[in-house]
């Protein structure tokens, strides 16, 4: 059996050695090379890890002021509120006194204004005390109406007992002028009988 030739065609050729360089000056290098290759690259890699560690400082430095500065706020905010809602209160109160006693002014300053005035106020005491008779009367003809509708009630029922008593009468007059008569007609009876 005849067997392939397996060498490449590269391993036919004869090598040919550098001209400047010794073998083991070229492995050097190619070592060195590959060397500083991940020397370089673990150096990247941990400058890349230091610049993220830091920037994630940065980012949690910045949060954490964030949250530092809105928790302030937010009780600036409370602590302004329970100062100005007193004050607020304090200032309208004082405005509506102070409106009223200036309309006070301004409705008595003359003597025609105090007029005016006081003829409303005559209107206005006009106006309640017809409300109030109008309410008395109708509460005294609502009473009025009451009791006569209870005397009708009363009147009815003293009649029909009065009819009562007058019928309940002529039943025992009648009863007793009929019971000689009875007795008279029992005696008979027992009389035929014996």
């Amino acid at each position: 059996m005849a067997t392939a030739n397996t060498a490449s065609p590269r391993s036919t050729k004869p090598r040919v050695k550098a001209a400047s360089k010794p073998a083991s000056a070229k492995a050097a290098t190619a070592r060195r090379a590959s060397t500083r290759g991940t020397t370089q690259a673990k150096a990247s890699q941990a400058k890349g890890a230091r610049t993220r560690a830091a920037h994630q400082a940065e980012s949690a430095v910045r949060q954490t002021q964030t949250a530092t500065r809105e928790t302030a706020g937010v009780f600036g905010d409370y602590a302004e509120r329970a100062v100005l809602i007193p004050v607020g209160a304090a200032l309208i109160a004082r405005d509506r006194m102070v409106s009223s006693i200036s309309d006070t002014f301004s409705s008595y300053s003359s003597t025609t204004k105090a007029q005016a005035q006081l003829r409303k106020f005559e209107r206005r005491g006009v106006t309640a005390r017809n409300r109030l008779e109008r309410e008395v009367r109708k509460a005294r003809v609502r009473v009025e109406r009451e009791l006569r509708q209870r005397r009708r009630v009363i009147e009815s029922t003293v009649s029909d007992l009065e009819d009562r008593r007058d019928a309940i009468a002529k039943n025992g007059t009648d009863l007793a002028n009929r019971v000689p008569e009875l007795a008279n007609k029992v005696q008979e009876r027992i009389l035929s009988l014996v």
